[in-house]
C-alpha cells in the first residue's frame, strides 16, 4: 500500500462521512466495507495488502485511546460492575456456548475439530458497536444501554486476545489443553495490562500540568496510547487493556482537575480528526481483503452461525443481568435485545483472523479463515443497518 493508495480512501472515507452528517441512522462502517469490496475488482487497488501488524500496531492502539479517554467516567463508576462481568466470565461462557454450538451444527457442512470450532467462536466473541454507539444514544431512553455496550467492547478486546492465544495454540501446535494455565496467563497477561495502563495513565496525568503548551500535550496524549500498548506487548501483558486503562485513567484524573476543559479541548481537537480518518482506512481495507475470502460454499452455515451468535449472546446478557436486582432493575428485556444486537463484529475480529491467517497453513484452517470472515461482515452489515429500525421500533423517545 502506498502513498496515493492512502490518500485515495481518506477521500472515499472523507465523502461518505460528509454525507452520513445528513443521515446519522445509517452507519458509516458498512457502507466503507460494502465500497471496499467493491474497491477489491479495481486493478489499482490489487497490491494493498493489510495485516496484522498493520491494524494491531498501528490503527487499533489510537482507536482503543480515543474510545477510553472519551468514555465517561460516571458512566464506569455506574456500571463498571456489569462491564466487568460481561467482558471476562460473560465472554468466557459466550465462547464456550458459541464453539459447542459451532462444533455440533459445523458437522453438518463439513469437518470440523472440537478445537477449529473454538477458535472460530474466540474470534467472534470481540464486539466492536463504533457503528452503533451515536445512534443507541439518539433513539434510546436509557444511556445505560450505550453506555453498557460501548464499556464492555473495551474491555472485552483484551480478553478475547487472551483466549484465541491459547486456543489458536492449542490447535495450530497441538497444545494440550490445561485450565490452570489458562487462568493463571489470564489473570496475568489482563491484570497486568490493566495495572500497568492505570499508572501511566495516572503518570501521564501529573506531567500534563508541567506542560503548558496544547501542542505539547498532544504529544503527550500519543506517546501514551502507543508507547503503553508497545511497552505492555514487550513485557508479554495485554498492549490492549494497558491502552484502554491508560485512557480512562487520563479522563478520570482530568475530571478531577480544575482545568479539565483547557486540556479536554487539546486532546479532543486532535483525536477527533484521528479517530475518522483510521476508521476510513481500517474499514476500507476490511473491505478490500475480505473479498478474497468470499467465494466459497458454505454460506448458509455462515448465517446458522451468525444467527446463533445473536441468540447466545442475548442468553448470556440476559442471564448475567437478571441474576443481580441492581441490574434487573435499570435494564428490561428490550434493551437487553438491543445490547444483543448491538454486539457486532468488527476491527479486533479481523486482526485476529489475520493473525490466524499469518501462523497458519491450508487445510481446515482456510474453512475457519473463510467462515469467521463471512461471519464478521454480515455482522458488520447487518446489524449496523438494523440498529436504527430495531432501536426506534423497542426504545422509542
Amino acid at each position: 500500500m502506498n502513498a496515493t493508495h492512502i490518500i485515495l480512501l481518506l477521500l472515499i472515507g472523507y465523502i461518505v462521512f460528509s454525507l452520513d452528517k445528513k443521515q446519522e441512522n445509517i452507519p458509516v462502517p458498512p457502507v466503507l466495507v460494502l465500497i471496499g469490496i467493491s474497491l477489491s475488482f479495481v486493478p489499482y487497488f490489487d497490491s494493498i495488502a493489510i495485516t496484522e501488524t498493520t491494524l494491531y500496531d498501528i490503527f487499533l492502539p489510537a482507536l482503543l485511546f480515543t474510545s477510553a479517554y472519551r468514555y465517561p467516567p460516571k458512566a464506569l463508576r455506574e456500571h463498571g460492575g456489569l462491564i466487568g462481568a460481561l467482558s471476562t466470565v460473560g465472554l468466557l461462557i459466550t465462547a464456550v456456548l458459541f464453539g459447542l454450538v459451532i462444533y455440533s451444527i459445523g458437522g453438518f457442512f463439513l469437518p470440523l475439530s472440537f478445537i477449529g470450532a473454538m477458535v472460530i467462536a474466540s474470534i467472534l466473541t470481540p464486539t466492536d458497536p463504533v457503528s452503533v454507539v451515536s445512534i443507541l444514544k439518539q433513539s434510546a431512553d436509557n444511556p445505560k444501554v450505550a453506555d453498557v455496550v460501548e464499556g464492555e467492547s473495551m474491555i472485552n478486546d483484551g480478553t478475547s486476545i487472551v483466549l484465541f492465544t491459547f486456543l489458536s495454540g492449542m490447535y495450530l501446535h497441538q497444545e494440550e489443553l490445561s485450565v490452570s494455565s489458562f487462568i493463571n496467563e489470564f489473570l496475568l497477561v489482563s491484570l497486568g495490562g490493566a495495572l500497568l495502563g492505570i499508572f501511566c495513565g495516572w503518570a501521564v496525568s501529573k506531567a500534563v500540568h508541567f506542560t503548558h503548551h496544547k501542542e505539547y500535550q498532544v504529544m503527550l496524549s500519543i506517546i501514551l496510547a502507543y508507547g503503553i500498548f508497545l511497552v505492555a506487548e514487550h513485557i508479554g501483558v495485554s498492549g490492549v487493556l494497558a491502552t484502554v486503562g491508560a485512557g480512562i485513567m487520563l479522563s478520570w484524573e482530568f475530571e478531577h482537575t480544575n482545568k479539565e476543559d483547557h486540556y479536554r479541548e487539546s486532546l479532543d481537537g486532535f483525536w477527533d480528526i484521528v479517530e475518522p480518518t483510521i476508521l476510513s482506512i481500517v474499514f476500507l481495507l476490511i473491505g478490500i481483503e475480505a473479498a478474497s475470502y468470499l467465494a466459497f460454499n458454505y454460506w448458509i452455515l455462515s448465517i446458522v452461525i451468525f444467527i446463533a451468535s445473536l441468540l447466545i449472546r442475548y442468553l448470556v446478557l440476559f442471564g448475567t443481568i437478571k441474576i443481580f436486582p441492581a441490574w434487573r432493575k435499570d435494564i428490561n428485556a428490550k434493551e437487553i435485545t438491543i445490547m444483543s444486537w448491538s454486539g457486532i463484529r468488527g476491527t479486533m475480529s479481523v486482526v485476529l483472523i489475520l493473525a490466524l491467517q499469518a501462523e497458519s497453513g491450508s487445510g481446515e484452517a482456510d474453512y475457519l479463515l473463510s467462515l469467521s470472515f463471512s461471519v464478521v461482515l454480515i455482522s458488520l452489515i447487518v446489524q449496523s443497518l438494523g440498529i436504527f429500525p430495531l432501536s426506534r421500533s423497542l426504545l422509542k423517545k
